[in-house]
């Protein structure tokens, strides 16, 4: 689904991203992990659009989208969450979800005064959606809630939620467990799943929790200093020295070992 090929960013002097390559494959869900400052978040940005790379490429099954705009990789079916959530906060939930689709017949001055029956087909038909959503995220009891309302925790369904609103073939997820409960990070962790086995979803997620990590995700990619330290599975990836030396500053094993 996602092909890097040797992508360097960077920001003056600072390399962020220092020759990363690696594959994504499709319908699988992929963890990416590495220490603070590995240049993981950065790297999503490439993907995504919102950064261009000082050099090197990005593929998504098989079409170069290199330094493509957000806006025309999300209609590509290329979507990522934030570690902060970017909800509208004055907009209930079930608003929220509403807003996703693009190219909406309400988005037109011509239609809302002339073709004001078309409108009202295509809203009841996004809050039929916007509902199904929410019952499949067992949140549906909080569609009429403020999401500035919302949990940090509810945030990150209602996030992941946005996704389920347009055709995506391949979600980034950035530390979709920072700020939340064991409960509602174990919903997440489930709702991920279900997606990517009953829809077809591919995934790639940074998280801290390797307990999460290892749940959810094969393979694990380990980024170091702005470069791919290792890949496998997060059994491999916990007794890798090379991933326990750039995380602990030692070669000492640790079953502990948690991503960042």
């Amino acid at each position: 689904m996602i092909v890097v090929d040797d992508v360097h960013k960077h920001f003056g002097g600072f390399h962020a991203v220092d020759g990363a390559s690696f594959e994504i494959a499709k319908g699988s869900i992929t963890g990416l992990i590495g220490p603070n400052g590995a240049g993981k978040t950065t790297m999503f940005n490439v993907i995504a659009g919102r950064l261009k790379p000082t050099s090197g490429r990005v593929f998504m099954a098989g079409e170069e989208i290199t330094g493509l705009p957000p806006h025309e990789l999300f209609h590509k079916g290329l979507l990522r969450t934030f570690q902060i959530a970017h909800e509208f906060s004055s907009m209930t939930v079930r608003e929220n979800l509403m807003m996703v689709p693009g190219a909406q017949h309400g988005e037109s001055l011509w239609n809302a005064l002339f073709r004001r029956r078309q409108m009202q087909e295509d809203e009841i038909a996004l809050q039929k959606k916007a509902d199904e959503v929410l019952d499949f995220l067992t949140i549906s009891h909080l569609r009429d809630e403020k999401a500035g309302n919302l949990s940090g925790g509810q945030k990150k369904l209602l996030e992941l939620g946005r996704t389920m609103m347009v055709e995506a073939r391949i979600v980034f997820l950035d530390e979709v467990g920072a700020g939340v409960n064991r409960t509602l990070l174990n919903t997440i962790g489930d709702a991920i799943v279900r997606l990517n086995r009953e829809r077809g979803y591919t995934f790639c997620v940074i998280e801290h929790d390797m307990d999460f990590i290892a749940r959810l995700c094969d393979p694990v990619i380990v980024m170091a200093e702005g470069k791919v330290l290792a890949q496998g599975s997060a059994d491999e990836i916990r007794q890798n020295e090379a991933v326990i030396e750039a995380y602990l500053g030692t070669g000492l094993k640790n079953k502990d070992l948690v991503g960042a």
